[in-house]
């Protein structure tokens, strides 16, 4: 039975795709900062490992893969989608929000695959890293995000360059708008029709749909696929983004 690692399970894309996995027949190793909610995502559910740890933390990073391995006793694939969506003009971005969010979504992401390389290495397995939309194209408000999110595309494309040789694949995940309860609670009705509009499928995706295309990446249906990234946006990167609805 394959072993995949989820960082950021405990809601949204995350749970969704410890969901599918599951259904596939995985083990999933949830991992995510939230005690509390981690353990309301879990309790129900068979063949989990839920660890309350925070991929920011070296030390915890490498206690994930410690305890990961001895229950598991392999690592087949690691989602990197434990992020920060923190949205704000640049002159009210100071350092310690920079920090904040680079420590989450790219050091973290970082952290999480060099100490899960060897298991990987043993198991020829896969890395998938979740990105966004705003890391193709600049936006309003996403300074520290859209930043952190290109760097994490990059990231994927220098794992795909140097691990290839061991078998490990890293490709991308770039979701575009998704109806999350996150989303749907801090967007208004005007945000919403503008991406309406905007993207041309003419919906918000949802997390089963990104859910779907991280686990095929993961799967030896993709076996030959490696440092690509993926846009799973309705066609909104094609179009480009930057909405006069979220200025202000």
């Amino acid at each position: 039975m394959k072993t995949a690692i989820v960082t950021g399970a405990a809601r949204g894309i995350g749970l969704a795709t410890t969901k599918q996995f599951l259904a596939k027949g995985w083990r999933v190793v949830m991992v995510d900062w939230d005690a509390d909610e981690l353990g309301i995502a879990s309790k129900d559910l068979s063949d989990v490992l839920a660890l309350p740890y925070d991929i920011s933390q070296p030390d915890q990073v490498e206690k994930t893969i410690a305890e990961t391995l001895a229950a598991f006793g392999q690592i087949d694939a690691l989602v990197n989608n434990a992020g920060i969506a923190d949205f704000g003009p640049i002159a009210e971005t100071d350092f310690a929000r920079w920090r904040a969010v680079m420590a989450i979504n790219l050091d973290g992401t970082f952290l999480m695959s060099q100490a899960a390389t060897d298991a990987l290495k043993a198991s020829k397995g896969a890395i998938v890293n979740i990105a966004s939309i705003s890391g193709l194209r600049a936006s309003t408000l996403r300074v520290a995000y859209g930043t952190s999110k290109a760097a994490v595309i990059h990231l994927t494309k220098q794992q795909a360059a140097e691990l290839g040789e061991y078998g490990i694949r890293a490709n991308c995940v770039c979701p575009g708008p998704v109806r999350t309860k996150l989303a749907m609670a801090v967007h208004t009705q005007e945000i919403i029709d503008a991406y309406h509009d905007a993207i041309p499928l003419n919906r918000y995706g949802s997390e089963d749909e990104i859910a779907s295309v991280i686990t095929f990446l993961c799967s030896d249906e993709a076996s030959y696929v490696t440092g690509q990234v993926i846009a799973s946006d309705g066609g909104f990167e094609s179009t480009g983004v930057g909405l006069p609805a979220l200025r202000g």
